[in-house]
């Protein structure tokens, strides 16, 4: 299993959360509130769908830091 793959799915439920009460509060909060019956479970599958891409784009942003210390300490010294 990749590190990318492994950061991903540490970071799902985080990104799935997020975009779960964006959506929530788009449906609650607006004129969608009278149809909230049947957009709740919408907003609960289309946040679980969206987070996969999303996290795993944000996967790698994750690591750059780690790899950039990494890159500087494996320099010769001058």
């Amino acid at each position: 299993m990749s590190i990318r793959l492994q950061i991903s799915i540490l970071i799902y439920t985080m990104v799935q959360a997020v975009l779960f009460g964006v959506g929530t509060v788009l449906v609650l909060a607006t004129p969608l509130s009278a149809l909230a019956m049947n957009l709740m479970p919408w907003v609960i599958g289309v946040s679980a769908v969206l987070s996969v891409p999303l996290s795993w784009m944000l996967a790698p942003r994750l690591r750059a830091r780690f790899l950039r210390q990494t890159a500087r300490s494996s320099l010769p010294a001058e």
